[in-house]
This record gives structure tokens, sequence and C-alpha cells, in this order.
């Protein structure tokens, strides 16, 4: 694989998102490996826990804006709804329903679809300098990934709509008091807490772990290929607004955004 890294070691697959030169953003093909990496874990017998984790300064930075590679409607308008239910959806559904326990280790920066991939996740470990953020709305999109289901079902309906509608960072403890995450610790710690756990999730009862997570995702998720559809059908009434021109230009640009609503 070109863009990520799976490495089994003592009953754990470590997941490395390995685009470090621009913060793990996600392209065609990061999307295309990060999908096998799931699936290779999920059906390796030999592996009772996954981590996901990012190379270099932060776990995602979220979509590569720069990278639609040809996926466009007839009108002309990037085919977000494509990407998302054949590149991103199988990833999000492949780590919930995986039957073993799956940890995110977040250093700097979970934007995006990459805070949709941590909260995939069954547990959310995070360095003290982490921080999280929904970031769609500064372009003029709407959260996807699945967000629009684990930040509400996390923290509720007020702080989601925060997060979504406002864009704002949430630095690591905030998340630890939102509830959105489990764990905060010191920068120095994150890698010892990354190991112990992931070793005491490899060397629990896989079973069980599965069983309870089953539990969990008939009480709060059994919505979710449903909500993810629709994730994708109004992500793609948003492509189509000179709003999300305006916000990738001003991304690119490096300029605030001048929204007009249109």
């Amino acid at each position: 694989m070109e863009t990520v890294d799976l490495q089994v070691r003592d009953g754990a697959a470590t997941i490395l998102l390995n685009r470090p030169e621009v913060l793990n953003a996600w392209n065609r093909q990061f999307g295309v490996d990060l999908l096998s990496a799931v699936e290779t874990a999920a059906g390796d017998p030999a592996v009772r826990a996954v981590v996901i984790r990012g190379a270099g300064r932060g776990f995602s930075s979220g979509a590569d804006l720069r990278d639609f590679s040809g996926d466009v409607t007839s009108e002309g308008h990037p085919d977000v709804r494509k990407v998302l239910t054949e590149r991103y959806h199988p990833i999000i559904t492949g780590i919930r329903r995986m039957p073993k326990p799956v940890l995110a280790a977040v250093h700097g920066p979970a934007v995006g679809i990459g805070l949709s991939l941590a909260l995939a996740a069954d547990l959310v470990l995070a360095a003290e300098s982490a921080y999280f953020l929904l970031a769609f709305v500064n372009i003029g999109l709407v959260p996807d990934g699945g967000s629009s289901l684990f930040v509400p079902t996390r923290i509720g309906f007020a702080r989601a709509t925060e997060m979504a509608m406002l864009g704002e960072r949430v630095p690591a403890p905030k998340a630890l008091e939102w509830g959105l995450i489990n764990r905060v610790v010191p920068d120095d710690a994150f890698e010892d807490e990354v190991s112990a756990l992931t070793k005491r999730l490899a060397g629990g009862p896989t079973r069980s772990y599965a069983g309870t997570k089953r539990q969990l995702n008939n009480w709060l998720y059994t919505q979710m290929d449903e909500q993810l559809e629709l994730e994708a059908d109004i992500q793609q009434e948003m492509a189509a607004t000179g709003d999300f021109m305006e916000g990738v230009a001003a991304f690119a640009q490096k300029r605030s955004a001048g929204f007009t609503g249109a």
C-alpha cells in the first residue's frame, strides 16, 4: 500500500495513516489503501485488536481538497456522493462492525473525515495537544463519514450542533470533558499509553469485546447505513453550491471565505 502501513504484532494490528507531508489528508489512493488495511485486519484471525494512528505531526487533516481524481457529475460538480459511498463508507462501517476492538490513537489534528474515522473507533485516546474539528462548515459543506451520527451520540445535540455549525477546534481536554473521547494523556506519555492500552485489548477477551460492540451498535447505530446515505445525498447538494466553491477557493488562497448563501 502506498499511503497506509499495516503491521501485525503480538495480536494487534497497527494501521498507520502515512501521508505525513499533507497531515494524512485523504485522496483516492488513501481511501483504497485504508479500506484494504481495515478489511485485512478484520479478516486476520491473528489480529485481536486494531490501532489506527497517524504518521508525522497529526492524525488526519481530513479530505485532500486538491484531489477529486476526475470524479465529477454530469453537471460538472465534484461527485462527492460517489467518493463517500464507494470509498469512505465501507471504511467507517468496516471499523464499526469489525468483531474486534478498535483504538484510535490521536495526536495533532483530527479534522473532517479524519475526525469521523477516529470516532468510528471504539475507544479514542488522545495526546494532550491533540484537537478535534468538524471543519466541513468552513468550506460550505456538512458533516460526513458518519460524524453526524457519531458526534451527537457521544456529546449530545447542543454540542454537536456547536461543532458542526461553528467549525471551531475542540482541544483534547475539552473533548474529554464533553465525552467526545475516552482518555487524554500528556504528550510525553502518549506512546507508552498507546502501547499499554493496545496490549490490554489484544490480550483481552476478544469475543466479549465483539459482543459488547454488537450490543452498543444495536442500541446506538441501527440507522448507520441510512444516516450515511443521507449524509452523502446532502453533501452532494452542498458540492453544487457557490458557497462550496468559494470555501475551497478561500482555503487554497489562505483567506476568509465570503459566503453568500448561494
